[in-house]
């Protein structure tokens, strides 16, 4: 699979301060969430940047979406996560939706181990939920209204 190039050098320097394993895990995450936002009707180029120092992904052209962002902490060492803006139902929902197939923390992250497989359709879905969150939010209120 080749890799989207960086456009900004800040993430690539994120990206190359974690440790190789989890670097290549992260890295795989960051392009299925390209992937996801390509195939997926409405989304529309992302942008790429830092949020709290860990590469985060918006669709700021289109408005579509709530921001998904990776990360790792150096305290959970075999652990790397998705995180998603708390103040959604985003996490709720994919906890009903896939609750053997993925982990979660709280209201706010998807959590996965190094050692075990990514249950990648599931996670897809994920994405492009919160890729289209807003889109999706905006559609039900024009139909409740």
């Amino acid at each position: 699979m080749k890799t989207k190039p960086f456009t900004h050098p800040a993430v690539a320097k994120a990206f190359d301060a974690y440790p190789p394993d989890i670097r290549r895990k992260l890295l795989s995450l960051r392009e299925l969430i390209f992937r996801t936002a390509a195939s997926t009707d409405g989304v529309g180029e992302l942008d790429e940047t830092l949020k709290w120092g860990e590469p985060a992904y918006l669709t700021t052209r289109s408005g579509s979406g709530s921001t998904v962002r990776l990360g790792w902490k150096a305290s959970s060492p075999s652990q790397y996560a998705m995180y998603f803006n708390c103040k959604t139902t985003l996490v709720d929902t994919f906890r009903t939706l896939f609750p053997q197939e993925l982990h979660f923390e709280g209201n706010r992250a998807i959590v996965f181990e190094a050692s075990e497989p990514v249950a990648e359709d599931a996670l897809a879905f994920c994405v492009a939920a919160a890729l289209t969150y807003h889109r999706t939010a905006k559609g039900k209120r024009a139909v409740g209204a």
